[in-house]
């Protein structure tokens, strides 16, 4: 199980990274990729998107180096939190091709969060 739940924390950390990164630091690429973004203010996305890199911090460290592993599965928690809202987000947008993804990461999450726990 613990391999299982290591590989699922990979996963979870390379797509926040990438998202996080595109969100904080890359605006203009990510209004590019993601229409929803030229609708929303830059503050709120960048925001987001440090959000995202913090989580994949908790998810990751606290497990990897046994300081206060507890963290991790607060982190994951954190981070289906911020899935969560973006898939209303989509909804209410009528995004529904968008929502696929945040299912998946919401499960993934959830088995972060129930598996460390």
């Amino acid at each position: 199980m613990n391999i299982a739940l290591w590989i699922v924390q990979g996963i979870l950390a390379l797509g926040f990274i990438f998202s996080g990164w595109m969100k904080a630091f890359q605006y203009e690429k990510a209004k590019a990729s993601w229409p929803w973004v030229k609708e929303v203010s830059r503050g709120l996305v960048s925001f987001i998107g440090i959000a995202e890199l913090l989580g994949v911090l908790g998810l990751i460290l606290p497990q990897a180096t046994n300081i206060a592993p507890a963290l991790t599965p607060l982190a994951a928690i954190g981070l289906a939190a911020i899935v969560l809202f973006g898939a209303v987000f989509h909804v209410k947008r009528k995004e529904y091709q968008e929502i696929g993804v945040n299912i998946v990461f919401l499960a993934l999450t959830v088995f972060v969060a129930v598996g460390r726990m």
